[in-house]
């Protein structure tokens, strides 16, 4: 009996060990808790693109837009965990929203398996063409001689651009007043006629102005200069050292997928996002990519918590 019982295991096993290295057997939606046309969005299509044509089924996008993510986040962690819901999403609902909400209705580090990270979004320090500073140092001495006068925007409080812009005060010392829009059109709209002083902007939004010649670039918040503005040293390279503040998107499952589905689909991504048209493709996003294991794309996810989760407090944008 007990040898019966063994084998019927061992079978089971073996037909669960089969389905998972035969997957995808069928389609594979990638949830992402934004609308359509939204630069997320239009990566997800692009990796989909790429997913299906490696793995031999379609990665289609499943758009849960509202509430800042959280909609989209928890479709996802009620999904099966079979590695056929996937989730595409950006560092404000799974880094910031920790943070800035009491309650969530998902835990980032317990419903979610990390698959790869995508991508980075550099944010850059932003002022108006005619603006006496050229670079952070000058930047930071001018505010200096100005405590309190002077106005930054964002495109809504608690969002990536102005925790960015909290952490950018914090560790540089600055005494500056924030001024949230409704979304990144307006706060650059109050930039270039002078509402506000300086902001943090990705690159798509700012490029046209910058080309322009309304706008100016100081510096980039990653450690590194970005591919869309490469003339602008880091922040923390030039007056603000240590200080690093970027957007990003990541490659998530629901807890529990098995790991040699999440082997198999970072193995794809990753191939995938190495692709010199893909990272064109990107690029033209204001996008860079990334090639992570799940354990550094876990290890990525903790540490950035960490961080938004200080800028949060620093900013006391926190919503009960």
């Amino acid at each position: 009996m007990r040898n019966w019982i063994a084998g019927v295991l061992l079978g089971a096993a073996g037909v669960v060990a089969a389905a998972q290295a035969a997957y995808p057997e069928r389609g594979v939606k990638i949830i992402v808790p934004y609308p359509a046309g939204q630069t997320t969005d239009v990566i997800a299509r692009a990796v989909g693109q790429e997913l299906s044509e490696a793995l031999g089924q379609s990665f289609f996008v499943d758009n849960r837009g509202g509430a800042g993510g959280i909609i989209g986040m928890e479709a996802a962690k009620r999904s099966e965990a079979d590695g056929y819901t996937l989730l595409m999403t950006a560092s404000g609902p799974v880094a910031i929203n920790p943070g800035l909400y009491s309650k969530l209705p998902y835990n980032v580090e317990k419903d979610y398996e990390p698959v790869a990270l995508v991508a980075m979004v550099p944010l850059f320090l932003v002022v108006r063409a005619d603006f006496p500073a050229n670079n952070v140092r000058e930047l930071v001495d001018y505010v200096k001689q100005r405590p309190g006068q002077l106005n930054y925007g964002s495109g809504g409080s608690g969002l990536t651009n102005h925790l960015a812009m909290e952490m950018f005060k914090s560790q540089a010392g600055l005494n500056l007043t924030h001024v949230p829009y409704r979304g990144a059109a307006a706060a650059l709209t109050g930039l270039i006629s002078g509402d506000v002083a300086v902001m943090f902007e990705a690159g798509p939004a700012i490029m046209p102005h910058v080309q322009a010649g309304t706008l100016k670039v100081l510096a980039v918040g990653g450690k590194e200069p970005a591919r869309a503005f490469p003339k602008a040293a880091p922040v923390s390279a030039s007056g603000v050292p240590g200080y690093e503040a970027q957007a990003w998107i990541v490659l998530l499952a629901p807890a529990g997928t098995p790991r040699p589905v999440v082997d198999k689909l970072n193995a794809a991504t990753r191939k995938a996002l190495g692709r010199a048209d893909l990272q064109a493709k990107l690029a033209g996003l204001g996008a860079e990519t990334v090639s992570a294991s799940p354990e550094q794309t876990r290890e990525f996810i903790a540490r950035e918590i960490s961080v938004w989760g200080q800028a949060v407090k620093t900013s006391n944008a926190r919503v009960d």
